[in-house]
């Protein structure tokens, strides 16, 4: 699945653990409740998804562009997001344990967990 694209595709409750879906398009896609731990999802364009509740623990997203994307209640734990836009993204609720975020981009309108 690498580089395919999902732009607008609705993938809710998805199953995509392990998956390599390394710059893949998922622009204004819906994959809440998605399973999606362990993936590659390196260089993967996200602009303006929909992830609540989805699980990415675990998963690889490397240098990929969340701006605008909402990751209200996901999974994040022990997930890379190093190099990741974040602009505009809204990671309420998100569960954010152990995840590495070196280097990753916010803004002012970023929403991020309480007390994060």
């Amino acid at each position: 699945l690498v580089g395919a694209d999902f732009s607008g595709a609705n993938l809710y409750g998805a199953r995509l653990g392990d998956a390599d879906l390394t710059a893949s398009i998922f622009v204004s896609a819906t994959l809440a409740a998605a399973d999606l731990s362990g993936a590659s999802l390196r260089g993967a364009d996200l602009r303006a998804a929909d992830l609540r509740g989805a699980s990415l623990s675990g998963a690889d997203l490397t240098s990929a562009d969340l701006s605008g994307a909402v990751l209200i209640g996901a999974d994040l734990a022990n997930a890379n997001l190093t190099d990741v836009d974040l602009a505009g993204a809204n990671l309420a609720a998100a569960n954010l344990a152990g995840v590495t975020l070196t280097a990753a981009r916010n803004d002012e309108t970023t929403r991020w967990p309480h007390g994060y």
